[in-house]
């Protein structure tokens, strides 16, 4: 039997371990070509050794853990994790029986891998706080006021809402809003930093009685004898490069639950795990998820040149030059209070040419067209001026209603982008989250309260798992979720991601224009091929093809005012991990040779070039994994040819330090 733990005592150690983790820590990004060069960035001096049972001499990773039991545990402080988490901490409140609810975050603190881009849909936060009651906690206060006192983070609201069509001479055209699909609207919609809103939501969580341990990552799923699914473990920390434990060593923590519920975000690694043991997406008929890789600078502009509540949207320059390219993305620019321009660029990473650098197109373009993506006027007369404060990239879904696995299994479900539930037209996804994290709230508490001693069998009321209660499947979710406003909005346009795919981007906006203004999804045809054909498995890493297609791309060096080289714009994402610890990007065993032989050698090496965080390289002809720069964006297990690298966690705490995106 492992050993269970009073909580306090897990709690105590936990806290403790992770106190290093609250330092903001910064990275001397690695190239191997680059290296001597660089020179280390601050960062503050905090050793805390955390507390050991003993000498390291005995540890092993075949130790029995720790464990604690919670009623509910959620993997991922995003938004779909905290809103489930406030919803089940509601309930207990306004129907009398508590449940116990734990929250693991992988992230130094709530907030700090959370980015987006964002322009927000507030109508599933205002329903969560809807259950709020009483003027003594605050909960008339409107969000916004509260936001901005909390986390001294504005919420801006939109007054000006552009689409653009960009051309590489340095031209423009405006595509006026009533041509546009009515969920490009952004009316009544907010500029806020996602990160911001989480470390509200957190806080919020955190005095509700939710149990939240950041800086701990969730690294294996646990499952019973049957093979439900009864928590997860936590990574083992205090492990070197060699393998072997150093004097910190710490076994990780197992936190057991009668339900486990999984938002850890697009391609999180425990939810991809569970996804394929239970073959979800085969089970609901699903085609493959499709990912796009968002790129993100925060500036700090001019009072001249701010523009309260500005939004522009493009398309065209720089990833089309023509109604036929099939590269999908476009670029984003809004202005947020009280001087801050958030500017991105999108790329649908089943982009075809392995030349292309997503990064460099975000940055400059190439050298035969006449502008640079920042230095087009569009873009330039926005940020000329401004200071860059941050930086940073994540993949996102973009495969929408026909991507969506089952979402539930025995012990636990799929909650937000770990599912897949982003609206790739409407550009948003964070509504979409919070309101299954609602929805996942309230049917795992009515499953969990219901039938006979119900009070009798929470953990909040015993301390353990009654060990003779089966871990069930909680479908009501499912159901709820296909009535809900979520499955309704991805279904309108649930063709459309594909006419981009298929006939370009002048197909592709002609489509989404007839199936959002008159069809609304209810054609009688299915765009993408069905599952079991070769194109209904088709991923974004078989989308690349071999490199003798195409013609490299040059792309001119960075001035350092609008355009900025790789490692110098890295430091602006403040990502720090432990040295001295084993790569969490490994290479498969059964496609090891992948790397030289066919990603070098066929494709020209695109990891070298799709990384936004210059983690991958070649010297020499052998691939070199500079995993200490890693931002944890989940693009590599996308698009690596043959998908050769499995993106484990690394030791809690680690990965980018966002503040304001």
């Amino acid at each position: 039997m492992f050993p269970i733990l009073s909580r306090r005592t897990v709690r105590e150690r936990m806290l403790l371990n992770r106190a290093f983790s609250v330092s903001m820590h910064r990275i001397t990004p690695r190239s191997s070509s680059l290296r001597p060069s660089l020179r280390p960035s601050p960062r503050l001096n905090l050793v805390i050794r955390p507390l050991s049972h003993g000498s390291n001499n005995g540890a092993s990773s075949t130790e029995p853990r720790e464990s604690m039991p919670y009623d509910v545990v959620v993997i991922g402080g995003g938004p779909a994790g905290l809103a489930a988490s406030i919803r089940l901490k509601q309930l207990s409140s306004q129907k009398g029986i508590d449940i116990s609810v734990c929250l693991l975050e992988k992230g130094s603190e709530v907030g700090a891998h959370i980015l987006s881009g964002n322009v927000f849909d507030p109508k599933a936060l205002e329903e969560l706080l809807s259950h709020e009651g009483g003027e003594e906690d605050g909960a008339s206060m409107k969000w916004t006021q509260a936001l901005l006192e909390s986390q001294d983070s504005y919420a801006t609201p939109v007054t000006e809402d552009k689409f653009v069509v960009l051309t590489e001479n340095g031209g423009s055209y405006h595509i006026p809003n009533v041509f546009l699909p009515s969920q490009l609207h952004n009316e009544g919609n907010f500029i806020i930093s996602l990160s911001k809103l989480t470390r509200y939501l957190g806080k919020m969580a955190e005095e509700k009685g939710v149990e939240i341990y950041s800086g701990f990552a969730a690294d294996e799923v646990l499952y019973t004898p049957e093979g439900a699914v009864r928590g997860v473990a936590t990574k083992d920390v205090g492990i070197g490069k060699d393998g072997h434990a150093k004097d910190t060593f710490e076994r990780g923590v197992e936190l057991l639950a009668r339900q486990t519920l999984f938002a850890e975000g697009a391609r999180g690694s425990c939810s991809e795990t569970i996804i394929n043991k239970f073959n979800l997406r085969q089970e609901n008929g699903a085609s493959e998820q499709h990912y796009g890789l968002g790129i993100k600078e925060v500036w700090e502009v001019p009072e001249e040149k701010f523009k309260k509540g500005f939004v522009q949207h493009t398309l065209g320059f720089p990833l089309q030059s023509s109604l036929f390219d099939k590269v999908y993305g476009g670029s984003f620019l809004y202005h947020q209070e009280p001087n801050l321009v958030l500017c991105g660029l999108v790329i649908g990473l089943d982009y075809e040419n392995p030349y292309i650098n997503p990064y460099q197109e975000f940055q400059r373009g190439s050298l035969i067209r006449c502008y640079r993506w920042k230095t087009h006027p569009a873009i330039k007369a926005h940020l000329e001026g401004g200071t860059c404060i941050q930086y940073g990239a994540r993949v996102l879904n973009e495969g929408g209603y026909h991507s969506l696995p089952k979402l539930t299994f025995p012990g636990g479900m799929l909650l937000g982008c770990s599912a897949g539930f982003l609206n790739a037209v409407k550009i948003k996804g964070s509504h979409c989250a919070i309101k299954s994290g609602i929805v996942a709230a309230e049917a795992v508490y009515d499953s969990l309260t219901s039938g006979e001693n119900a009070e009798e069998k929470t953990v909040a009321s015993s301390g353990e798992i009654d060990p003779d209660e089966a871990f069930t499947e909680v479908t009501q979710y499912s159901d709820l979720m296909e009535k809900s406003w979520v499955f309704d909005e991805l279904k309108e346009v649930r063709n459309c991601h594909e006419a981009f795919s298929k006939w370009g981007v002048g197909g592709g906006l002609l489509y989404t224009g007839i199936a959002a203004h008159l069809t609304k999804g209810r054609e009688p045809w299915t765009l993408p091929a069905p599952v079991g054909s070769e194109a209904g498995h088709k991923t974004d890493s078989k989308a690349t093809k071999p490199a003798n297609e195409f013609q490299p791309i040059n792309y001119p060096p960075s001035d350092g005012k609008l355009t900025f080289d790789l490692l110098t714009n890295l430091q602006r994402s403040g990502t720090y991990h432990e040295d001295d610890q084993p790569s969490h990007l490994k290479i498969k065993p059964d496609v090891a040779s992948v790397p030289e032989s066919i990603s070098l050698q066929v494709y020209a090496a695109p990891e070298s070039r799709f990384c936004p965080a210059g983690v991958y390289e070649y010297v020499d002809e052998k691939l070199v994994i500079n995993a200490q720069n890693c931002i944890h964006c989940k693009c590599c297990s996308i698009k690596m040819p043959h998908e050769y690298i499995n993106w484990t966690v690394p030791e809690g705490g680690g990965g980018p330090q966002y503040q304001v995106m």
